[in-house]
């Protein structure tokens, strides 16, 4: 999960990513951030984002995100 949250902090310095746990809702990110952090999750991590992942519900926070990438893996 370190390796998702330096990613992240990387992408995005100006979020708190230790403290939001509604990124997506509070619009925080949107769908285009949705779609880089999905690139970079597939080439960090080696996995495919299939559709039924491409939801607000998996990038709510830095755990869900970390919850969709074990069970891809």
């Amino acid at each position: 999960m370190n390796e998702l949250k330096a990613l992240l902090e990387e992408m995005y310095p100006n979020i708190d990513f230790s403290k939001e746990e509604s990124l997506y809702d509070d619009g925080i990110i949107d769908s285009v951030h949705v779609v880089t952090i999905i690139s970079k999750i597939e080439e960090l991590f080696d996995i495919s984002v299939t559709m039924e992942y491409i939801q607000p519900a998996y990038f709510q926070s830095v755990d869900t995100m970390w919850e969709m990438i074990e069970e891809l893996m």
